[in-house]
């Protein structure tokens, strides 16, 4: 009390001085001070003798603090907005504007509360920089800010900026049940509501030098989703990392942990990704939808050929489907169609992966926990004794688990296991890459299937086209000149400008008949040719296919395969 006491003594000397208040006013006011408790600047304005604006500008010039005219000064909105409404009535303070290096400009209307810097940087996730401005506007300005429909500073993106939704815009994620709908809070929810209700897959926030730039990827391929001021990046990151449990104070090793959320009544599981970067830490989402996998291979876009050998090599009581492709290419989606299939009381079915990305009822699914010693060859192991009929692999990439996988599919097991390999022949190579014998190969492997996810062409805006002569005889097509044409991609505001909209799945599926038997061990062009010969269709062919019928263009195919069309 005696320091606050000081504290005003100082204020009235220094409106004397000003020549706001002469000596008898001051003794007034201080005797009045006594009687009630009001404070000093209070009483001179209640009674007239100075106005709100002059005991701000003598309490700036006390503290050493910048004056405010919120009449004059418009607040940027981007700071304004990281204070929530509640806490600025409460602090009396207004956010102004950014100062770099993390430094933000808060106005207040008291500056002799001691606490109050500190307890506005952790609210506001900022260092502070306190100025002082009149009550009066300073609620005004609080009020004007906070009411529905109030419009950002022109020029000025507003925090959170409200993105533009598609034609079916999913309802918004609420947050969780008594979680404070902050300004990260909201940015986050509504970058992943745009982007999640567009098809996203997977959504990156990235720190640049001056921003936090939204991209998410849309049917394999990345787009812009939005830019997040750089002042924010602190609390978004901040946000999806609490989202996902992490901890927040370690910012220089990888993280990564999983999350819930429903975004227009669909529920769907995130798994969430930090990694430091040279501008802060990068936080990237992918999207899992907790819908169950339908055991229909026609859907996942497989001919009825394709779909004949497959199911063929399902039918096995035993050996070893194996499922190639790279990352992203559906190789999940395949194999937990697979699972459904056959997902019976009769069967006992487990699973090893990393991470379990779909839960799948009658399936015991175990994860991947290399740090506590679960990896793929080691619980690979252990699920063998205890006694499955089917078991998937969520990754072959080493030695001891791909002969441990060609191991039980020799000894009376099925075993699904995805490979990163360029096509169905490559993956038998990969095989022996890894130190799997021929004739462990020969007495395992029943099939291997190749994919890739070509993008739909938009139906709104694909354009036809003439090929010309060159292509036609690339492609081994000339005979038929004139009677061939394709679509390519134009662009439109169904397709966000991209000229394709969806994906299909093509497929290779390479059975492993006695004669390629005999060859295993050979190169994979020599089993490519053989199987070839055996009637297997390739991933080019099957691509072309999809652009004879109007599906996808051929630079797309191209783009999938590494393989030149056109």
């Amino acid at each position: 009390m005696e320091a606050a006491h000081a504290t005003w003594h100082r204020l009235g000397a220094l409106l004397v001085n000003r020549g706001l208040l002469n000596i008898a006013q001051v003794k007034q006011a201080f005797e009045e001070q006594q009687l009630t408790g009001r404070r000093l600047g209070e009483i001179a304005v209640g009674r007239g003798w100075v106005t709100s604006a002059d005991l701000a500008k003598a309490l700036a010039d006390q503290f050493g603090l910048e004056y405010v005219d919120l009449a004059q000064v418009e607040p940027d909105h981007d700071a304004a907005a990281l204070l929530e409404k509640e806490l600025a009535f409460r602090y009396q303070a207004l956010p102004v504007r950014f100062l770099g290096d993390g430094l933000l400009l808060v106005t207040v209307a008291d500056p002799t509360a001691a606490e109050q810097t500190e307890q506005l940087r952790r609210a506001l996730g900022h260092d502070v920089r306190l100025a002082v401005s009149e009550p009066e506007q300073l609620e005004r300005a609080i009020r004007n800010l906070h009411q529905p429909g109030s419009q950002p500073v022109p020029g000025k993106t507003p925090v959170p900026a409200p993105l533009p939704a598609p034609a079916s815009a999913a309802a918004p994620a609420a947050p969780a049940r008594g979680e404070v709908l902050t300004p990260a809070v909201a940015l986050v929810n509504r970058a992943l509501e745009q982007a999640i209700s567009e098809g996203a897959s997977d959504v990156h926030f990235e720190p640049q030098e001056d921003a936090l730039v939204v991209r998410a990827r849309f049917d394999g391929v990345t787009r812009l989703v939005t830019r997040i001021p750089k002042e924010m990046q602190p609390a978004v990151v901040s946000r999806l990392k609490q989202m996902a449990r992490l901890d927040l104070s370690e910012r220089r090793a990888p993280q990564d942990g999983r999350a819930s959320l429903s975004v227009g009544g669909q529920a769907l599981d995130l798994r969430i990704a930090a990694l430091p970067t040279m501008h802060g830490e990068q936080v990237v989402l992918r999207v899992l939808h907790r819908a169950a996998r339908s055991p229909d291979l026609a859907a996942l876009g497989m001919t009825p050929a394709v779909r004949e050998l497959f199911e063929h090599a399902v039918r096995q009581p035993h050996g070893a489907l194996i499922v190639c492709g790279p990352t992203g290419s559906g190789r999940t989606t395949t194999l937990y169609t697979t699972l459904h299939l056959l997902n019976d009381p009769g069967r006992v079915l487990t699973t090893i992966e990393d991470p379990v990305e779909y839960e799948i009822p009658g399936v015991s699914q175990v994860e991947v926990a290399a740090k506590a010693g679960l990896t793929f060859a080691g619980g690979l192991r252990t699920i063998l004794r205890s006694d499955p009929d089917v078991v998937l692999v969520g990754e072959i990439s080493c030695e001891d688990t791909a002969r441990g996988a060609m191991h039980a599919g020799m000894t009376g097991h099925l075993v699904l296991a995805a490979l990163h390999a360029h096509d169905a022949a490559g993956g038998i190579a990969r095989l022996a890459d890894l130190g799997v014998e021929p004739g462990l190969l020969a007495t395992s492997v029943n099939c291997v299937v190749a994919q890739r996810l070509a993008r739909r062409l938009c139906a709104d805006c694909r354009e036809p086209y003439w090929p010309s002569d060159e292509q036609l005889g690339h492609l081994g097509l000339l005979a038929h000149k004139g009677r061939v044409f394709f679509q390519r991609a134009k662009g439109c505001e169904r397709c966000g400008g991209t000229g394709y909209r969806g994906r299909v799945a093509i497929f290779e599926a390479m059975l492993v008949t006695p004669e390629l038997r005999r060859l295993l061990g050979a190169s994979a062009d020599e089993l490519r040719a053989a199987a070839v010969r055996g009637g297997m269709t390739t991933l080019r062919q099957e691509g072309v296919r999809l652009c004879l019928e109007g599906v996808s263009s051929l630079e797309e195919i191209e783009r999938i395969t590494g393989e030149r069309l056109s």
